[in-house]
This record gives C-alpha cells, structure tokens and sequence, in this order.
C-alpha cells in the first residue's frame, strides 16, 4: 500500500494533462509509506508511449530526497491513451523492486484514473492506494 495526499494525486494527474500528447513521469517522496513530496520530470523520450527520466534530474531528487530524510516512495508516469497498468517496457524498466509504480491513465481525460503496483522480477501486483 501507498498512501498520499489528494493534493499530490491532483499534481499527478494535472502534470500529466500538461505533458498531453506525450507520457508525463516522477518521482514520489516521503517516509515509510507516506508520500509527502512530488518530483516532476522531463520525459527524456518525449514520447506518447514510453518514458525515459533524465539521469541528470533523477540523480539531482536522489540528492534532495537524502538531505530531506525522505525515501523514493514511487515512481508515476502517465498512459495517454490506454488504462492505469503497466505495459511490458514498464515492467522490463521497473528497476526498483521495493518502490510503487503509480499510472495515471489518460484514457478519459475528463476523469483521470491512478493505479498503483507493485513490480518484482517480472511479476505485477496491484496495491491499494490510500488517500489521506
């Protein structure tokens, strides 16, 4: 289970309305399993279905998370025109096996759907969200 903020939801889902046509992506930070901090990213592919996060970015949250005292909690990306589960890259990309994978579907523009799962050695589990 992840746990976030409505506020944080809404972040997600309007970066990902705001990177439309192409896959919005982040990083989720907190404590435990509560989320406390949204990274937004650049999608290095600029691409409707796939996203790459600048190396240089990412290294520079993983500095900020540190000096915070917070842990990467998840990684969320958008799905522009398909339903919030991870497709096969995303599983072959899910390189961290103890975070969440949070997707935010686009496929109804007008009601945004967030799913969250768990990614290990290939394997897909859902979890639950929970909104604080």
């Amino acid at each position: 289970m992840i746990e976030l903020t409505k506020e944080i939801a809404n972040k997600m889902m309007e970066h990902s309305k705001a990177e439309y046509p192409n896959e919005a992506c982040g990083i989720l930070g907190g404590r435990d399993l509560y989320v406390s901090s949204i990274f937004k990213m650049s999608n290095a592919d600029k691409s409707p279905s796939s996203f790459f996060m600048d190396p240089g970015e990412q290294l520079k949250i993983m500095k900020e998370l540190r000096k915070n005292n917070m842990d990467m909690l998840g990684i969320y990306h958008s799905h522009v025109a398909s339903k919030a589960y991870p497709s096969q890259k995303d599983v072959e990309l899910a390189f961290y096996q103890d975070v969440s994978y949070l997707i935010v579907s686009l496929e109804e523009m007008d009601n945004p759907d967030i799913r969250s799962f768990k990614i290990k050695n290939g394997k897909i589990e859902e979890e639950p969200i929970r909104y604080a």
